[in-house]
């Protein structure tokens, strides 16, 4: 009898101190961090650790001007071999994202854990396979592979080929999108450069205003609107990272802390649709 009664004040205490916070204005607890992507009724949700990484297999390959069926492939080889981590470990000496091997050729243990590295040496391997585009994702992958479970990689396809149509901007705008808690801390202007220019090369990204905010330009039309999605969303996917406050292109903006569990929402004022623009608050 006495635990019903120590269970029922538990409970009373928790509703009551809800309803203060909420009565307060606090609201209800946030949403945890982290991402997701949705596209024809596929959700497909990530650590902020795996949207950094899958952001960045997408921005490399638009970056070398491949197909999305490339970023497919890549993507669902590396939720297959690290489920999109940068691991330091794996079987005999497989390391990195996918988990490639240094002793077969695929650069020094330190190269094969830099992300960049893995990825543009996954997608040389990748081009070198002759119509590689009509194959099954899971064949393509394991040409470069070569892995003891050949299909192991088809169970990924699903989330993968709704990763790389949002993230090169195939497909409409917006629909990839993180949860990142307000912080006071901040990248700089300057990471931010680096890192657009590292993976995407040669973009027009400069500093802009007083706050040492962001600008990167992309050309008018159908191309250079999925890029500056594809840029776009590259950033969302810093936001723990980098921290910026608010990310705004083609009318639609982004915004740190409790607003973005909305997601992408209108912009405030008229968006240059050949601009992506980046406070970092």
């Amino acid at each position: 009898m006495r635990f019903r009664y120590l269970v029922f004040f538990v409970v009373l205490a928790v509703v009551v101190g809800v309803g203060v916070a909420m009565w307060r204005g606090s609201g209800p607890l946030p949403d945890p961090e982290g991402c997701s992507a949705e596209l024809n009724g596929h959700k497909v949700t990530l650590s902020t650790e795996q949207a950094e990484n899958a952001t960045l297999i997408a921005a490399i390959g638009v970056s070398r001007g491949l197909p999305a069926r490339a970023v497919s492939i890549a993507l669902a080889t590396a939720y297959q071999e690290s489920k999109i981590r940068n691991l330091t470990h794996g079987d005999r000496d497989s390391l990195g994202l996918f988990q490639q091997r240094p002793s077969q050729g695929w650069g020094t243990a330190s190269e094969v854990r830099d992300p960049y590295h893995a990825t543009n040496a996954f997608y040389d391997a990748l081009e070198k396979i002759d119509n590689y585009q009509a194959l099954r994702i899971t064949e393509a992958a394991q040409l470069v592979q070569r892995s003891g479970y050949p299909e192991a990689y088809e169970a990924h396809a699903p989330d993968a080929r709704t990763l790389a149509s949002v993230l090169t901007g195939y497909s409409p705008g917006g629909l990839f999108t993180c949860v990142v808690h307000e912080s006071t801390e901040r990248g700089t202007a300057r990471q931010l450069i680096l890192r657009v220019d590292r993976a995407y090369g040669g973009l027009d990204a400069v500093r802009t205003g007083s706050r040492q905010d962001v600008v990167v330009t992309v050309r008018a039309g159908q191309d250079g609107r999925r890029l500056g999605w594809s840029v776009a969303q590259f950033l969302v996917a810093r936001g723990i990272s980098l921290r910026p406050q608010t990310v705004t292109f083609a009318g639609k903006q982004w915004h740190t802390g409790r607003t973005s569990e909305s997601g992408w929402v209108r912009a405030p004022a008229q968006a240059d649709p050949t601009r992506v623009r980046i406070s970092m608050g």
